[in-house]
């Protein structure tokens, strides 16, 4: 049997890509090493509730292209993302908004915050910031910086803030009102039901074979089709001949807890450095605590998240974008570049941390550049 492409995973690039590529009539096998569809925003039913397997996925979007796009195969409630700060038991609100500022500081009114910043900033006497510690104390103090970025991050990336790159914290949404909406998107949500029905719908009429390794059977699949899309490592895809790209990998503790709330909170962040996890879901509060039917859930699922260095066997996460590995997947690029009927797409493909939306826009335009 030949198909036109096989598709290496069946994360949201893989599935987007082929259902894009099945409704131009083209003949798509979908193959995915794991036991299940949907990649890392694989969720499954647990006493009711829809819990995030790989880490909470929130979907947020400015592009209305994308957002009309997953709306067609998902029912989206309007879950906004508002997570909270534990520092040894005080608590903040996050994103950093005016309740941040005045828990902090005891400041009421947004000029007061603003010169509270100002003054911390220039105290640390910061013009142009060179490394992460740097750029949050331009954004948000030292204060802050201290009690809600500094032991987070480095739990995070396992990295002092002063060698990590500036940019990464560039995003960091910093408000002077009273809006704790942590994302600046104009669609927001969950999908109801979960995100592995919403591809299993990308999916529907799709072949997909799961528990297949590509790379251990590489020749035998790559001969069942005429181009192959790889959504996995590159530099596995290349056998690590050039060396080990880095990742941060995550580590999952769940807990099924017989009362119906825990943490009162989605995500709770444990910001200083003595607590061993950076935070905590609470997973039914993504769908506000209540079942198909709209019933209260007696029970709650927890999951404690430790971030780690990657190394192989361990899931990757999250790309080490630093100078050092930029240049060498710069290398692996010009080798993937070289291969004249694989595609390389995806977060770890592209070695690119990707939001949901940007996966999806990119799978989408890569539809449009093979298949239109």
């Amino acid at each position: 049997m030949k198909y036109d492409y096989l598709v290496v995973g069946s994360g949201l690039f893989g599935a987007v890509f082929a259902h894009q590529a099945k409704e131009k009539g083209k003949k798509v096998l979908v193959i995915d090493k794991r036991p299940n569809i949907a990649g890392n925003v694989y969720t499954k039913e647990i006493e009711g509730i829809n819990v995030h397997i790989y880490g909470a996925h929130i979907f947020h979007t400015n592009l209305k292209h994308v957002w009309d796009y997953v709306t067609k195969f998902a029912e989206f409630n309007r879950f906004t993302n508002s997570p909270v700060a534990n520092y040894h038991g005080e608590l903040y609100s996050l994103p950093f908004n005016m309740y941040t500022f005045n828990k902090m500081w005891g400041v009421v009114t947004p000029e007061e915050a603003a010169a509270k910043i100002e003054a911390q900033k220039r105290e640390a006497g910061i013009t142009e910031p060179k490394n992460l510690e740097e750029q949050a104390i331009s954004l948000v103090g030292t204060d802050i910086y201290e009690k809600l970025i500094k032991g987070y991050t480095e739990k995070q990336w396992g990295r002092p803030c002063t060698e990590l790159p500036a940019f990464i914290i560039k995003r960091l949404p910093v408000r002077l009102t009273f809006d704790n909406n942590y994302f600046n998107a104009l669609y927001q949500g969950i999908p109801v039901g979960g995100y592995t029905k919403m591809v299993a719908n990308m999916l529907d009429g799709t072949e997909v074979r799961l528990g297949v390794d590509y790379l251990q059977n590489k020749a035998e699949l790559d001969a069942l089709a005429d181009k192959v899309v790889y959504t996995g490592p590159i530099d596995a895809y290349f056998d690590y001949k050039l060396g080990n790209l880095e990742y941060r990998s995550v580590r999952f503790e769940n807990e099924v807890l017989d009362i119906p709330n825990f943490q009162g909170n989605a995500a709770v962040n444990y910001t200083d450095r003595e607590t061993p996890w950076t935070r905590i879901i609470e997973h039914k509060w993504f769908e506000f605590g209540k079942d198909a039917e709209g019933n209260d859930l007696p029970k709650t699922v927890i999951s404690r998240e430790y971030s780690s260095e990657w190394k192989p066997g361990d899931e990757p996460y999250y790309p080490v974008n630093d100078e050092k590995n930029g240049k060498l997947y710069a290398e692996y690029k010009k080798l993937a570049d070289a291969e004249d009927k694989v595609i390389f797409g995806g977060r770890l493909g592209e070695y690119k941390y990707y939001d949901m939306d940007a996966v999806i826009d990119s799978a989408l335009k890569l539809a449009e550049r093979e298949l239109y």
